[in-house]
């Protein structure tokens, strides 16, 4: 299936990470103008995308912050869709867990989604034209999947989760469908890096998740909301 995101602005948070440039390639190539919200102005030799006509970097912009989430969906056009592939990771044992790790995962990976989402919601709502849009949150295989010593970034998951599928009821009617992609571990450099011993033949890779983010918040998704997409490939 070609997707087709000709003349329709779509936001990728976490844009210049491995994931979220891997999205933005795909949604370009599909004719979309990409916006990307990011703590810095990318570097050219890392985020190849920084001088193409249609991905506007906006920096600095702290997704945690409710004033600049705000300034910046209100700074650009009325959206089709918001891809939130920003987020952080921890891992430790509970007992080696303190609060504020604990709170960082939550203001990292759930605040910044719920702003996002919001802001999203109101800038899609504001479109002329066709009513709908799309909204896809990142979650992760540990949401649904317990796994042991990753407590704080599961349960902000989980959160990520559960905001996904509230949304999707609350936003059904005005055709704004609203989901969310787990992946498990991806096979990055960072990744391989941690867990040299690893089999990573059987993680799942960047571009192969990033497909799957562009297809749900693509016009070509027509009837899915409300999922939460494993891309766990054969981990």
């Amino acid at each position: 299936m070609e997707l087709d995101y000709l003349n329709r602005h779509v936001v990728v948070t976490g844009g210049t990470g491995a994931l979220g440039a891997a999205v933005v390639e795909l949604l370009v190539n599909a004719g979309a103008t990409v916006h990307v919200p990011g703590h810095r102005a990318p570097d050219p030799a890392v985020f190849s995308l920084v001088r193409h006509e249609r991905v506007k970097i906006v920096a600095p912009v702290d997704l945690g912050d409710e004033e600049q989430v705000q300034s910046f969906y209100r700074s650009i056009p009325p959206l089709w869709a918001s891809v939130h592939a920003a987020g952080g990771f921890t891992a430790a044992p509970i007992t080696e867990t303190s609060l504020a790790a604990f709170r960082q995962m939550i203001d990292t990976n759930v605040v910044t989604s719920f702003l996002c989402c919001r802001e999203a919601v109101r800038s899609i709502r504001s479109a002329v034209g066709a009513p709908g849009g799309r909204i896809v949150n990142l979650a992760a295989r540990t949401a649904l999947v317990p796994s042991a010593g990753l407590a704080a970034y599961a349960a902000s998951k989980a959160a990520v989760a559960s905001l996904t599928l509230s949304l999707s009821e609350e936003l059904a009617a005005e055709q704004i469908w609203v989901n969310a992609v787990l992946p498990s571990i991806m096979d990055t450099p960072l990744n391989r890096a941690a867990m040299p011993k690893a089999d990573f033949s059987k993680w799942p890779k960047v571009g192969e998740v990033a497909a799957t983010i562009a297809f749900l918040a693509s016009p070509q998704n027509a009837v899915t909301r409300g999922a939460l997409v494993p891309a766990y490939g054969q981990s």
